[in-house]
């Protein structure tokens, strides 16, 4: 019988540039939404208007389920580095994952109006 080690992230490059990746889409859609700030009218109308664009709400919706992988690598990786009992690390997984997916469908029924 092997005895496995279910400790550490050992999940490397994959996570890294996941990481990565996510961080230039936030970094981006921030850019976008400080420059709208700064050019756009002060007035509900006018942002209402910006955001009912397909194009931005893709953007936004890419935007929102790169934060919440770039959530999840970093919530999972803290879990699995600091949380030693298996049970209690595979509950704050599963915690964290239906978390997160409920973010994500309320992001969806917030941006679509679903």
């Amino acid at each position: 019988m092997v005895n496995r080690t279910l400790t550490g992230a050992h999940y490397g490059w994959r996570d890294w540039i996941t990481q990565r990746v996510t961080a230039v889409i936030l970094l981006v859609y921030t850019a976008m939404l400080l420059i709208g700030l700064v050019m756009l009218p002060k007035e509900y109308a006018a942002w209402q208007a910006f955001f009912s664009h397909t194009v931005v709400r893709i953007f936004t919706q890419v935007t929102l389920i790169a934060l919440l992988l770039h959530a999840w690598i970093g919530i999972r990786d803290m879990w699995m580095d600091y949380i030693k009992p298996v049970g209690l690390r595979l509950t704050m997984h599963v915690l964290t994952a239906l978390w997160l997916v409920g973010c994500l469908i309320y992001s969806v029924k917030v941006i679509w109006g679903v």
